[in-house]
């Protein structure tokens, strides 16, 4: 089947900088800090990036971190509640918006 994203793709990451390696090279060292044990592990690290993964709706990275979480030992059941609060997140940023809505209504006196 043919698709817009091609999960192959995804195998393709490490090799996106090869016209700008200077670049490439410190954002994957930004990266790899970023998802190293700190604060939070990074299996912790992995679910907000799913979550995250949803809220920006890549689909590369929806794979990868799906994969990422199971490698540490999440389960489907983690994996989705991380999808429900991401929906709820992204549903309540809907909700929150409609101020914005109310505010151009009561501009024209509605």
């Amino acid at each position: 089947m043919d698709t817009y994203y091609d999960p192959a793709d995804l195998a393709k990451f490490s090799k996106l900088g090869e016209h700008a390696p200077q670049l490439a090279a410190k954002f994957f060292e930004y990266y790899g800090a970023v998802f190293a044990d700190g604060a939070l592990s990074a299996r912790d690290k992995a679910l907000v990036a799913l979550g995250a993964a949803y809220a920006v709706q890549c689909p590369y990275c929806i794979d990868a971190y799906t994969q990422e979480t199971l490698k540490h030992g999440c389960d489907l059941e983690q994996l989705t509640e991380v999808t429900h609060v991401a929906a709820a997140i992204r549903g309540g940023a809907v909700l929150a918006h409609a101020a914005q809505m109310k505010n151009a209504a009561a501009k024209m006196g509605m």
